[in-house]
């Protein structure tokens, strides 16, 4: 992009120089994300009218009642790291509960008095359960040694259900290759089986007018801006492709890719493009500013910014899910969202408040009739490449 262009293009244009536009393919890995306390300028900064208007269409709220959710899902993304090291090995995971507006902390039945207070002094409400975090993280790590059939679309660990679930397509449910699996998966420890309508697939697009950016004939949405590029899917290029903008002008060059197994990456700017912390809002809301990427605990609202759907809004509803694609690609470690998406969405923001999360990987569904869309935590595609994201 040209300096001369800015004039014409805002706070929205500075999003596409920047890196942190929203436009392409899907699939994304997350990390075991740092979970640091809210900046005390995060929780100065008031919501945007944007924000507030897409939490009140996505989740039927009213303006006070989105702010009151956002700040009750602001404090408990601050209480959660407390929380789990008050719990300590009696941790049975957390979760934010939307209508009480509060963080769940679950602790084995084992623990001690003292433990149950200390969490309880958190501020943190506290149930019981059979199963640490530790035991059913270990019956995950065994299910992912298993080869999954197709008919197998995702599992992950639900702390508040206190067991590991696995989605299985529904058309696919009585195939011997998905019974199969699922016997071996039940031998490793707590299982649950859920149905889902569809297998999950990622989101990349041809080449379509828009604000995306392109490697060859495939689109794909910048996630967030780090100093020196963007962060991105890693379905989206290799390492070495170069990049093109929305205006078919030379952006950078793919610097690191990974996928299957993970699904991030990361393209150097250069060329007269620039990075802002700043995440597009498509009209429907103000264009967002980056602050930080403190990890939003599961039930905790969540958007997204893509170039082919623009901006929409879900929930947090599981990390650290092990996704089996219908390409027969395996992506561990996503978050998984009620957000929706579509083809040209790929490597595009997922932002919960001011507060960076991850970059868009696959899913199902669309935008018309609904869905559900992972994505890779940013924090381990900033850990992996030693990049630094760049806050307002």
């Amino acid at each position: 992009m040209r300096r001369s262009r800015l004039r014409h293009l805002g706070l929205a244009g500075l999003l596409v120089l920047g890196g942190l536009t929203a436009a392409g393919t899907l699939p994304a890995s997350a990390a075991d994300a740092s979970s640091t306390s809210p900046s005390a300028s995060s929780d100065r900064q008031p919501a945007s009218a944007g924000l507030l208007d897409a939490m009140q269409r996505d989740f039927g709220l009213s303006r006070a009642e989105a702010e009151d959710r956002l700040a009750a899902e602001r404090d408990a993304t601050g209480l959660e790291p407390v929380a789990r090291r008050a719990a300590g090995t009696a941790f049975g995971g957390s979760w934010f509960d939307p209508d009480a507006g509060e963080l769940t902390v679950a602790l084995t039945s084992d623990a001690a008095p003292s433990t149950v207070r200390a969490v309880r002094a958190t501020g943190a409400q506290v149930r019981t359960v059979e199963h640490s975090a530790r035991q059913l993280d270990a019956a995950k790590a065994r299910v992912d040694r298993l080869d999954a059939p197709a008919g197998v679309s995702s599992w992950r660990v639900d702390h508040s259900a206190n067991t590991v679930v696995v989605d299985v397509v529904e058309s696919e449910r009585a195939d011997n290759d998905v019974q199969s699996f699922l016997e071996r998966a039940r031998e490793a420890g707590p299982v649950t089986v859920r149905s889902v309508p569809s297998a999950p697939q990622t989101f990349a697009a041809g080449t379509v007018g828009g604000d995306p950016y392109y490697t060859g004939n495939v689109r794909c949405s910048i996630g967030f801006s780090v100093h020196g590029g963007f962060v991105t899917a890693g379905h989206c290029g290799r390492a070495g492709a170069g990049v093109s903008g929305w205006d078919g002008s030379y952006i950078g060059t793919f610097q690191g890719s990974s996928f299957p197994d993970n699904d991030y990456a990361w393209v150097s700017v250069g060329s007269g493009w620039w990075t802002v912390p700043v995440v597009l809002g498509w009209g429907t809301v103000s264009d967002q500013l980056v602050r930080g990427s403190n990890v939003a605990p599961v039930g905790a609202s969540i958007c997204r910014s893509g170039s082919t759907t623009h901006w929409h809004c879900g929930t947090v509803l599981a990390h650290n899910e092990t996704v089996n694609y219908s390409d027969g690609s395996v992506v561990h470690q996503l978050t998984k969202t009620s957000v929706c998406a579509e083809p040209g969405d790929s490597g595009g923001s997922f932002i919960s408040g001011d507060q960076a999360q991850g970059v868009t990987s696959g899913g199902w569904g669309n935008c018309s009739g609904g869905g559900e869309t992972w994505f890779q935590p940013v924090n381990e595609i900033l850990n992996r490449y030693g990049l630094t994201l760049h806050t307002a």
